[in-house]
């Protein structure tokens, strides 16, 4: 049994690298380097080696949206196929709910992924010759569920994710978000307790996206599972992220929450990510609130903490009255309430 205190997944000292032998030259490059993570790194690359996963160590608590971010070529989907064990680390420790999964056994690992781990990736992975409702009951299937156990269950996920209606059909005769949708489902089906999601959204339309991560949302609020989000958009990231590790070349150099992400870069590299990004739709009025209440004035405008600023700007807005507004000549031609200015700039709060 775990606690309350442990972490849905802990990762320490993790690495992963590849070439052969690659275990003894891993030892051997620590041991020279006095166990500094980058000396070793660069000892096995000189050796021809590639370390593509470097000293990873973090926690993902219980019911965290924890997404990880990076260029292509970082290591962050090498990173969360060691989690999941789709590859094997080839150094340090992975504990899911306290249990040490890269000293599992095979069959442990297939239970693992059977009841408790789900999986999506960005190739959807469906049964072309299954409907929608039996490629979703497939995990249950599986696990030897009754047919009418399973179909009851699978129907209940399928509405779910917004598929009621299709359980019928067949993958070909669903666009590309409704494919997802399914994937979404049958990868939840079976209850699953850590949730892996490889740039799910990644190769669809930007309409279409949006209202899957939107959706996305809606179904973490609702199960509140622990969730592992890849993905190479600082949009994605700031709109569905507990917190956002982001990688280089197989390191982790900085974690924190979408507010410091964006409001505290840690070096040049996360700070391009995040240059074009509209500060006010994400950092939160908390970041910039002061302490104690001396010197407050007579209006309150209803500030929370968990505000966007731009929202919080807003609601300032609304103390002040209507201006005039001018042409170009500056003849009078109208006016503006000064919150529709602030409305206007305004991305609606999740």
């Amino acid at each position: 049994m775990t606690n309350a205190n442990t972490p849905a997944i802990a990762c320490q000292d993790l690495w992963q690298v590849f070439g052969p032998g690659a275990e003894k030259a891993l030892t051997d490059a620590l041991a020279r380097s006095g166990n500094d993570a980058d000396a070793a790194a660069k000892i096995l690359r000189d050796a021809g080696y590639v370390p593509a996963v470097q000293d990873a160590n973090f926690d993902v608590k219980e019911g965290e949206l924890f997404v990880i971010m990076g260029l292509s070529g970082s290591g962050k989907s090498t990173l969360i196929r060691c989690i999941s064990q789709l590859l094997d680390g080839t150094g340090g420790q992975i504990r899911i709910h306290g249990e040490d999964i890269m000293t599992a056994s095979k069959q442990r690992l297939i239970e693992l992924r059977r009841k408790k781990l789900g999986m999506v990736f960005q190739h959807f992975g469906l049964f072309p010759h299954m409907t929608v409702l039996d490629n979703v009951a497939y995990p249950l299937r599986v696990q030897g569920v009754s047919r009418k156990e399973r179909l009851k269950k699978a129907a209940e996920v399928i509405e779910l994710v917004g598929l009621e209606g299709r359980e019928d059909r067949y993958p070909r005769e669903l666009s590309g978000g409704q494919r997802q949708r399914v994937g979404i489902a049958r990868s939840l089906v079976a209850d699953c307790e850590v949730w892996f999601l490889d740039e799910p959204f990644s190769a669809l339309d930007p309409l279409i996206r949006r209202q899957l991560q939107d959706e996305f949302l809606e179904i973490q609020a609702k199960l509140k599972t622990t969730i592992v989000f890849i993905t190479h958009d600082i949009n994605e990231a700031l709109k569905l992220a507990d917190r956002i590790a982001i990688m280089r070349d197989g390191k982790i150099v900085q974690i924190g929450t979408p507010t410091d992400i964006v409001l505290n870069p840690v070096d040049d590299y996360v700070r391009e990510f995040s240059k074009d990004v509209a500060k006010g739709q994400h950092a939160r009025v908390a970041s910039v609130m002061h302490q104690g209440t001396e010197g407050v004035g007579p209006d309150d405008p209803g500030l929370r903490t968990d505000m966007t600023l731009d929202a919080a700007l807003a609601h300032c807005m609304e103390l002040y009255e209507p201006v005039p507004v001018r042409d170009k000549d500056g003849n009078l031609v109208g006016m503006v309430n000064p919150a529709d200015l602030a409305a206007a700039l305004q991305v609606e709060e999740a």
